[in-house]
């Protein structure tokens, strides 16, 4: 594992990140991981295998659809898919996800206000945004409503993800600590100074900007 020295310390916050584990062949790793720690509650799960996205889902534009099981998302141009549910601060959230394309481009938000969306072709997020393979699958990114700010975790994607191979992704948040996982292996770490926390943070979203990806097997913990 090669590891990369934490940036300077910003006003805001304190980052540091992690290059992923490069697997010789790109072999498939198991979908099963163990995850469980002490004072884990699950508070919310769908597999999304109906016909329908349904009133647990706030949907902001078009380019969803319910499809084999699975959340598709395509074209949504930052109209994020917000879980109406409101999280805890502290929380863990799972998910199963794959890029259509080798574009990549996997995208979630966390601690937003539940309704927000763009309005013009550039976008602020109102929480924590996370992305796989952004960029035409070159950056690995946490940023803190800005996804182009100066001040957000960009890691180089490497590997590279692959088309249509499913992966299992964990996004792990405790007050101002957050870290973002894939198929159990670290990708990157940001400790936020002024932590997004209460009325108007407490929702979570599955996003998209062009190119065609899918979620599915969403479970999210309440931890202590």
């Amino acid at each position: 594992m090669t590891i990369v020295t934490s940036p300077a310390r910003t006003p805001r916050f304190t980052l540091a990140w992690l290059v992923l584990l490069t697997v010789a062949g790109c072999e498939e790793v198991p979908r099963t991981y163990s995850t469980a720690s002490d004072g884990a509650r699950v508070i919310f799960t769908d597999d999304f295998d109906r016909g329908v996205i349904g009133q647990d889902w706030l949907t902001t534009g078009s380019g969803v659809a319910l499809d084999r099981g699975a959340l598709h998302l395509a074209e949504l141009r930052n109209h994020p898919v917000w879980l109406r549910q409101p999280l805890p601060d502290n929380v863990r959230v799972e998910f199963d996800a794959w890029a259509e394309t080798d574009e990549g481009d996997i995208k979630a938000e966390l601690a937003g206000d539940g309704s927000s969306f763009a309005k013009a072709a550039s976008y602020t997020a109102t929480g924590y945004v996370f992305i796989l393979g952004g960029w035409n699958n070159s950056l690995n990114v946490i940023a803190r409503r800005n996804e182009h700010g100066d001040d957000r975790v960009a890691v180089p994607t490497d590997p590279q993800l692959e088309p249509d191979r499913r992966y299992h992704v964990t996004i792990t948040r405790r007050g101002g600590e957050l870290r973002y996982e894939l198929d159990g292996r670290l990708v990157a770490e940001m400790v936020d100074d002024a932590p997004l926390t209460g009325p108007g943070q407490q929702h979570f979203a599955f996003n998209n900007w062009e190119a065609g990806t899918r979620f599915d097997n969403l479970v999210i913990y309440a931890l202590e």
